[in-house]
């Protein structure tokens, strides 16, 4: 059984900074690139950022550029989402998804934690 599990959300202003965690447990963590996306009410789910097994070349969506950063621990087997300077419009659930290895599909995916920025 496969388990991703997202904290580190909360209610915060515009301008300030949260730092998401997801834990991944039940299947061999390190072999698999990894995800965050979010969706805000009334909206499709977007992507946000990833990140490849190595580390490194890690890819975002341009609205998240230079405010967001991804990263992961292996040893914990733990990816991260660092969030700065966060705007209103970020406010949305934050769901971390591990993909298939040589695919481009999410196939699993944690409840999400919800992130609130007030302006």
């Amino acid at each position: 059984q496969v388990q991703l599990v997202e904290s580190g959300g909360g209610l915060v202003q515009a301008g300030d900074s949260l730092r998401l965690s997801c834990v991944v447990s039940g299947r061999t963590f390190i072999s698999h690139a990894m995800g965050w996306f979010r969706q805000a009410p009334g909206k499709e789910r977007e992507f946000v950022a990833s990140i490849p097994w190595r580390g490194g070349s890690t890819n975002y969506a341009e609205s998240v550029k230079g405010r967001f950063t991804i990263s992961r621990d292996n040893a914990k087997n733990t990816v991260y989402l660092q969030m700065n300077n966060l705007k209103p419009e970020d406010t949305a659930v934050y769901r971390c998804a591990q993909r298939n290895v040589g695919t481009s599909d999410y196939t699993y995916w944690g409840q999400g934690t919800q992130v609130t920025v007030s302006s």
